[in-house]
């Protein structure tokens, strides 16, 4: 990957609004007793393969979930976010060098794992699928390419792992109170989200019904559930803060794919980040799960 950099300080400021909307969709997915099916027989470790893993959120929410004894090989083409594991999951700052082993565990769980910086554009083939249980990642789909998912798919499938795939966008953004130019704004965003990201042009809000369709031609069982993030900027200063940084960031990406439009779009930002601190937010996300022919659960 090297078309879309994320910053420590912008996943630190999501994740607990991911992890809320990731408890309510794996509900809806039967989350839990559908993993129980991947756990290899006589307490041997579920092995897992994260991908575009940042600083570990995935892992954080997951691994409790998912039970057991665990191996999990955590990779992403940005080494800063890899170095930054030790702290996200409670050990002492340098507790491990980049590239040594951590472990991570609590109640019904240990996982063992290994951080490996890669370019997942180029080398996506090069991991090793064979040994993988379960493939996941988070905020993944949409920045990725047709070509790209279709590669992803193949592999995966090959090995017939079973695929996790959270919180990738929709096209949804649900302002309550409304403005006239959320609309437009969204239809230039939504635009944006279609360049390439370092994986060639990207899905974009298109990413999940493509996964889904790719995945049922291969056999797989495909369940999807709602994973929205829901932001009350009236009662949650956590939301009012992200708020303000979507309306930012909204508009920087509606003002480059429509230089024309920069002045509505900044009156628009203006009455938007007025109204945050009045203002719900619901935007929409999607989790997937597919697991592969006779699989139980």
């Amino acid at each position: 990957m090297s078309g879309a950099h994320f910053s420590a300080a912008w996943l630190r400021q999501r994740e607990p609004f991911d992890s809320s909307a990731r408890d309510a969709a794996a509900r809806r997915l039967q989350l839990q007793a559908r993993l129980r099916a991947l756990r290899p027989p006589h307490g041997s470790p579920t092995r897992v393969i994260d991908l575009a893993c940042g600083t570990g959120a995935n892992l954080r929410w997951l691994a409790p979930r998912l039970g057991g004894p665990q191996q999990w090989l955590a990779v992403d083409h940005d080494a800063a976010l890899l170095r930054r594991w030790p702290e996200r999951l409670g050990l002492a700052p340098g507790a491990a060098a980049f590239g040594a082993p951590l472990r991570f565990s609590g109640p019904g769980f240990q996982a063992g794992i290994v951080r490996q910086q890669m370019n997942l554009a180029s080398r996506l083939d090069s991991l090793p699928w064979h040994a993988a249980h379960l493939v996941t990642a988070s905020a993944l789909l949409d920045l990725v390419s047709l070509d790209w998912l279709q590669r992803l798919v193949a592999v995966a499938t090959a090995a017939r792992a079973a695929l996790l795939f959270t919180l990738s966008v929709d096209g949804r953004h649900i302002w309550s109170p409304a403005d006239p130019l959320d609309t437009a704004v969204a239809g230039l965003f939504g635009a944006h989200q279609h360049r390439d990201k370092g994986f060639g042009p990207a899905l974009g809000a298109g990413a999940i019904t493509a996964c889904r369709t790719l995945l049922q031609a291969a056999g797989y069982r495909v369940f999807s559930a709602a994973s929205d993030w829901r932001l009350d900027g009236e009662t949650d200063a956590r939301a009012l803060a992200l708020q303000r940084a979507l309306v930012d960031g909204i508009a920087a990406a509606a003002t480059e794919q429509s230089p024309a439009s920069a002045a509505a779009l900044r009156a628009w930002r203006q009455r938007r980040r007025a109204l945050c601190h009045t203002t719900r937010l619901r935007v929409g996300h999607v989790d997937l799960l597919a697991l592969p022919p006779g699989l139980a659960g």
